[in-house]
């Protein structure tokens, strides 16, 4: 076995017991990198010398038995939508280009604190609006099952890194399901943890209300130490929730006996894609096996989370990016007649469709006359819908549902048809909506050998039972062993 094909877990015991070495499994993670990234296209760009600096401190520490964490010496990457001072950050927008940094975003600093580190960026969605990663201005990212097709997005470089063993743990962001789909189409977990637990200071904003920074890895294990890296109350973050925060790793062998988890007949929706259903009810009868009571549940207000979440993120995106006006920081027109055509030029030669898109739809939902009929509508709705899980969570410990309702699909196919596109978060945008965590775990494979994800959905702030949910059906099934070809 390969070092990159060790889990997250494995590598730190590795270097704990002085099997190995930070700087020998950094560099082991650079020559994978240059192996395969230029089929993947998981970064945009690498930090060699400052990843080899940080290992060699960490093998100094070990060395000295003043270890800072851990995961001291494990290498990791970042989304491009987090703050890494004296690295270019762009969001994978062209408005962003050269845009460099002066402090690091808290989660990346978190990181830095616990000795890891940071390869590089990834390659995402530009502003992390999209469901494919296909709008990132500096091309699109390859699944490494198969790379004809989607590896997800927006996090769709955080998840692909994962899956073609580039490194061992990443961050994402999930507005509406940007880390669980991605990881639910690579084999991967993803942890979207409840709003407010993991700070949002110095991650570029999308949807303010909405955004969620959360880890990725390749096992359950994995997900919870590098949760509990991140989750931490910050100052610096307004809506930052000063709550306690729990060994996530004590209770994860804990097993399901006893537990209810519910079944919204909502999620299995038309259209979903047979084999990933057949994938999911399998995943819940062996829930059944271990113990788990299965309670079908109603959220009746699903049908409306679509057509909610994009009046709401959509709006918010309208004002948060409105900073982006060529004076600041980032791109200029350089051809402009005065002030007004500066932002315009800039914003149009800076924004890739997909953003303006988003922007438009947002700037005409909060418009005079129109902001009571749909801006303040949807509010109500999303109300509604957080009330819903609220009756749900008064019967069941987690709420059990497809991640995607489609496996992987192929690179340029939905790109021309943005409603099909939005399809793709149908299962995961209610989570955000209400605040509450979610995870995607590896439940199965189509005939074609795409992954398929199972969702897992609880109270706010119990991502603890989420991971000893997960971890139970992990520890019965091989899925997250098995590797991608590449």
């Amino acid at each position: 076995m390969r070092l990159t094909d060790l889990t997250l877990l494995e590598l730190a015991e590795k270097l704990a017991s002085g099997q190995t070495s930070s700087v020998e499994v950094t560099q082991a993670c650079l020559a994978r990198i240059a192996q395969v990234d230029g089929k993947v296209k998981a970064f945009l760009r690498l930090d060699e010398r400052g990843a080899l600096a940080a290992a060699e401190a960490s093998d100094a520490r070990r060395a000295s038995g003043t270890q800072l964490s851990p995961l001291d010496g494990v290498p990791v990457a970042v989304k491009d939508i987090f703050l890494t001072e004296g690295v270019e950050t762009t969001c994978a927008s062209r408005v962003l280009q050269g845009f460099i940094p002066p402090y690091d975003a808290t989660a990346v600093s978190l990181l830095k604190q616990a000795g890891m580190p940071i390869v590089g960026k990834l390659n995402q969605d530009e502003f992390a609006m999209g469901s494919s990663n296909e709008s990132s201005a500096y091309g699109p990212c390859h699944n490494p099952w198969d790379l004809e097709r989607t590896p997800g997005g927006s996090s769709g470089g955080s998840a692909a890194a994962l899956a073609a063993r580039e490194v061992f743990g990443t961050l994402g962001t999930d507005t509406g399901g940007s880390i669980r789909q991605p990881a639910a189409l690579t084999n991967t977990v993803g942890l979207k943890p409840t709003y407010g637990r993991v700070s949002r200071y110095g991650v570029i904003a999308y949807a303010s209300s909405l955004d969620a920074p959360g880890p990725m890895g390749r096992t359950v294990g994995d997900v919870a130490a590098l949760l509990q890296v991140l989750a931490r109350h910050d100052p610096l973050d307004s809506t930052s929730a000063a709550v306690d925060v729990p060994d996530y790793r004590a209770d994860l062998e804990g097993g399901v006996a006893g537990l209810k988890l519910g079944v919204p007949r909502e999620y299995f929706v038309e259209g979903m894609d047979p084999e990933v259903e057949a994938s999911v009810r399998a995943a819940l009868a062996a829930y059944e096996r271990l113990g788990a009571t299965l309670v079908d549940v109603s959220l009746p207000h699903t049908k409306y989370a679509l057509a909610t979440y994009y009046l709401l993120a959509p709006a918010e995106a309208s004002s948060n990016l409105a900073r982006y006006d060529g004076v600041r920081y980032g791109f200029r027109a350089h051809e402009s007649r005065g002030l007004k055509d500066l932002y315009g030029q800039t914003r149009d030669q800076g924004f890739g469709p997909e953003v303006k898109r988003r922007i438009m739809l947002g700037t005409y939902a909060l418009s005079a006359g129109y902001y009571d009929a749909y801006y303040i509508r949807a509010q109500k709705v999303r109300t509604l819908i957080r009330e819903d899980f609220t009756r749900a969570f008064s019967q069941v410990d987690a709420i059990l549902t497809p991640t995607s309702p489609v496996p992987a699909f192929k690179l340029g196919e939905k790109v021309d048809d943005p409603l099909s596109m939005y399809l793709m978060d149908v299962c995961t945008l209610p989570c955000n909506l209400a605040g509450l965590p979610g995870l995607s775990l590896p439940c199965g494979f189509t005939r074609a050998g795409l992954p398929v994800g199972l969702q897992l959905m609880g109270r706010p702030f119990d991502e603890a039972k989420l991971l000893r949910i997960a971890r139970a059906f992990e520890r019965e099934h091989d899925f997250t062993r098995r590797l991608a070809p590449i």
